[in-house]
């Protein structure tokens, strides 16, 4: 099973690309099957991790970032896959993944 855990943030005023840089920087313990990040309006940064496991594994998570970077607590989900459409989906089933 596949779960993604979604870490979002939003940075104290103009320091979104500061916030962005610290995020993209932290290195986790394990390696993720894919992490990507994202930024969008009102300074806020997103990271996703995608993680070969159970719902409930113990999976290593982005940390809180320093609190002069942002104006609030990292707000934090996890979801498990329940269906892929994309290249990399059919590149999987293929492998036999």
């Amino acid at each position: 099973m596949t779960v993604a855990l979604m870490w979002e943030a939003r940075a104290a005023r103009g320091r979104g690309d500061d916030l962005l840089t610290w995020a993209r920087g932290q290195r986790l313990a394990g390696q993720p099957l894919r992490r990507e990040a994202f930024r969008a309006p009102e300074d806020r940064v997103l990271v996703i991790t995608w993680w070969e496991g159970s719902y409930d594994a113990e999976l290593p998570e982005l940390p809180e970032p320093p609190g002069d970077l942002v104006t609030r607590a990292v707000h934090r989900w996890r979801f498990e896959s329940v269906e892929c459409e994309s290249v990399e989906c059919e590149s999987a089933r293929v492998d036999g993944h």
